[in-house]
């Protein structure tokens, strides 16, 4: 019987491992089952789960020995010594990942993680080592165990179990590298190990995209180059098989417009970072809290183009508030300006901590265009904003917005960030595409896009005509809405889809306004951008709110979209209406606290340090991601209009604005020839005709007293025309609809806009 006692043994064992798999998975073996489960439970927690795959495992290997002269007791000991240190360590595992319960929590927290096994092992290694130590310790005694079970090498063992985690790991790499870095880096640019003391990993995303290598069409050389002394000149242009990216297969058939190269936009260079010093910046940050009672463990940091964020893990029993209050502090000890706490970070159990970068990173309009994120863009309202601070390149859908509050104060990156909206629609769509509508009361920006054939109109600088720009626009989209009631389709990408592929078809004896047959037209999307709002919002307050909210509200299934921007965030001028129609805010860096809720209706804006360093909410979003914003230099700009208008040479700047318009004045906006001579529309801009029925027969009358005393008075209409207050209010409303005085200031006079010879002049048009 002694050369049989370990084949015994193992039989006794195996049986043991059914009987605790009938107990624990399925509960077969009734009372004594139940008392089963519940004591493994308390003593082992979770590893009662695997445990009869144990014991079945330790009772073949003491049944099959590897030779025969093996020695009964030697297999019994490996077998039982084996599955003890693998027992031990899974436990201790499951005791530190699953929020080490103590002995005081109830006994289902014992039993959901490694029982008073794992407590007594991995209690004490967590309060040594914390729980990165004790997580290798375990791993290590794990080995071991494995080892003396199978009796194998260290070698075969640690073989064997790669074999196994290396599909794994390489599946979560994957998921970690597009959840939290730049989807176009190498494989080879993810984490960066400091081996020169830094003591902890730090994620360095790769600020540089290169665009994959693709056969390329020719392309005409770059009608400008970019001067070496400008920011955007820190290096070569992209190259010219990089146009590839910004060929879209989605616009209208036939289209004879070129797009242009990318060799007109320049390419930032790549940016390098000392790794020991964030290593120790992030070791004082960790110190600086110790110092106030705030105990932490440091991640992995992740170094933005503008900020490193170094994540930190709130030891036990330590409120996120404590942390929060202790910000000025964290700047005084970093020796930053300010910092920037995000507590938590969204989707992870960890608190943030953004401290602005001493060498900041350029990202210019070329790489985010030329990145992977712009060629696998379809729709042509995707537009560059910039690179947030994992490296990801950030292109936002205008159309899907669907309207964009953009706020800031003076020199926060405002127009920088138009012109990268205004120059990725040149570079990725036609005119038959986009459309555009420019507002650009400060006179400095939009001129340099006059005469693109994106235009509607040249740009518009007078706050007057602005209004009426915004009310035209409102018009078209009450003309689409008929049009798309007509033909049975919801939205503008059905009706264009539908023209695309022949399927629009007028019935027979219809015709349009001017008798011809009726011919339908392919729709561009509409974009019109303000770069200024409170110019408009001083001159016709209550025309532009009604003309804001009402394409707010309705103009997204009709492809027209609003790009608002201001640089005063006051509730004078960004107005509950407005806010509540347009849902996404990029918000620039403001002053105060005030500012930062006005925009985002939350703080996080006063603690942006400038130059494009922006946050931008979402529409469905109430957590701001933050990002660097993108720079386009105006060499470029004035390159990229230059190979637009080379493509239509007879465009011209039609003056003619000051003609008399008509409701339906934007159909002959509505769709545009290929490659043909593009001419501007003249009714854009001019204040619309105002109704029979609001008529008055003291108007006139009254125009000319205002006109002439230059005083906006209701009551000075009283007196002179002997009328009564209702009705000179009413004639008083009516001068402001054509534009002769401001909106209403309360008890004082009405500003008037007009001068004497302006109202002779406008008469003697009409």
């Amino acid at each position: 019987m002694s050369g049989h006692s370990a084949d015994l043994w193992g039989i006794g064992v195996i049986v043991l491992g059914l009987l605790v798999a009938a107990s624990v998975w399925v509960g077969l073996v009734g009372v004594v089952g139940d008392g089963i489960d519940d004591v493994l439970a308390v003593g082992l927690g979770l590893v009662r789960m695997v445990l009869p795959v144990g014991l079945l495992a330790a009772g073949l290997v003491m049944i099959r020995g590897r030779d025969d002269a093996e020695d009964s007791a030697e297999r019994i000991a490996r077998a039982a010594i084996g599955g003890l240190l693998l027992t031990v360590s899974i436990a201790g595992l499951l005791h530190v990942a699953r929020g080490r319960p103590g002995i005081d929590d109830p006994t289902g927290d014992l039993g959901a993680a490694g029982g008073v096994v794992g407590m007594g092992i991995g209690g004490p290694l967590h309060a040594m080592a914390a729980a990165t130590g004790s997580v290798v310790i375990l791993l290590a005694l794990a080995l071991v165990g494995g080892i003396v079970l199978t009796g194998s090498s260290a070698q075969t063992v640690g073989a064997a179990v790669l074999s196994v985690l290396r599909p794994t790991g390489s599946a979560l790499a994957g998921k970690v590298k597009g959840l939290f870095g730049d989807p176009t880096e190498s494989p080879d640019r993810s984490t960066i190990d400091l081996t020169q003391g830094a003591g902890f990993p730090v994620e360095v995303p790769d600020l540089h995209d290169e665009a994959d290598p693709e056969p390329s069409q020719a392309e005409e050389p770059a009608p400008a180059e970019v001067s070496a002394t400008s920011p955007a000149a820190r290096v070569e242009p992209a190259s010219d098989t990089e146009q590839q990216a910004l060929r879209l297969p989605s616009g209208p058939k036939e289209s004879k417009w070129k797009l242009p190269p990318m060799s007109i936009l320049g390419r930032s260079s790549k940016q390098s970072f000392d790794k020991i010093e964030v290593a120790e910046r992030g070791r004082l940050l960790q110190a600086t809290l110790a110092q106030f009672g705030v105990e932490t463990t440091l991640l992995t940091p992740v170094i933005g183009p503008t900020v490193t964020r170094f994540v930190l893990e709130l030891g036990e029993g330590v409120k996120v508030s404590k942390l929060e209050n202790l910000r000025k502090d964290i700047a005084y000890s970093m020796a930053s300006p300010d910092v920037r706490i995000l507590a938590p970070i969204p989707g992870r159990r960890a608190i943030g901590v953004e401290v602005p970068n001493t060498d900041r990173q350029i990202v210019a309009v070329g790489d985010i265009l030329a990145s992977r994120e712009a060629r696998t863009a379809k729709h042509p309202l995707e537009v560059a904003i910039g690179r947030d601070i994992n490296g990801r390149n950030a292109m936002i859908n205008l159309a899907t917005m669907p309207h964009v509050l953009i706020a800031g104060a003076t020199g926060a990156g405002k127009s920088s960030c138009l012109n990268s909206i205004l120059t990725s629609i040149l570079m990725r769509s036609t005119p038959d595409e986009v459309r555009m509508i420019l507002v650009d009361p400060k006179r400095v920006e939009m001129g340099q896009y006059e005469r693109a054939p994106h235009l509607l109109t040249a740009p518009v600088t007078d706050p007057r005509k602005a209004a009426n720009a915004l009310a035209w626009a409102v018009r078209e989209m009450e003309r689409r809405y008929n049009l798309l009631a007509e033909v049975g389709f919801r939205d503008i990408t059905g009706y264009n889809n539908a023209f695309d592929n022949d399927k629009l078809q007028a019935g027979l004896g219809m015709v349009d306004e001017s008798g011809e047959p009726l011919v339908y037209k392919r729709l561009p999307f509409i974009l019109v951008v303000v770069d200024e709002l409170a110019d408009l919002m001083m001159v016709a307050a209550r025309d532009v709110e009604d003309s804001i909210a009402r394409i707010a509200q309705m103009a997204r299934a009709v492809g027209i979209h609003l790009v608002i921007a201001t640089q005063r965030p006051s509730v004078n001028v960004i107005t509950g209406v407005i806010k509540a129609n347009v849902p996404a805010r990029l918000a620039f860096a403001v002053s105060s606290l005030t500012d930062s809720r006005v925009i985002l209706d939350q703080p996080g804006a006063e603690r942006l340090v400038g130059k494009g360093d922006l946050l931008l909410l979402g529409p469905a979003s109430s957590s701001p991601h933050r990002i660097q914003g993108c720079w386009v230099e105006e060499e470029e700009v004035r390159a990229i209009v230059k190979h637009w208008r080379d493509q239509a040479p007879e465009y011209t700047d039609d003056n003619a604005v000051a003609s008399e318009s008509d409701p339906g004045g934007g159909e002959q906006t509505a769709a545009v020839s290929d490659a043909a001579p593009v001419s501007l529309a003249p009714s854009i801009t001019d204040a619309p005709p105002a109704s029979d029925d609001d008529g008055d027969e003291y108007l006139q009358q009254a125009m000319d007293l205002v006109v002439q005393t230059q005083l906006g008075s209701t009551s000075m209409l009283q007196r002179k025309l002997r009328v009564g207050f209702a009705r000179a209010g009413r004639i008083m409303d009516l001068l402001e609809e054509q534009g002769i005085v401001g909106p209403s200031t309360g008890s004082k006079a009405r500003e008037v806009l007009i001068s004497p010879e302006e109202l002779a002049a406008r008469r003697g048009q009409s």
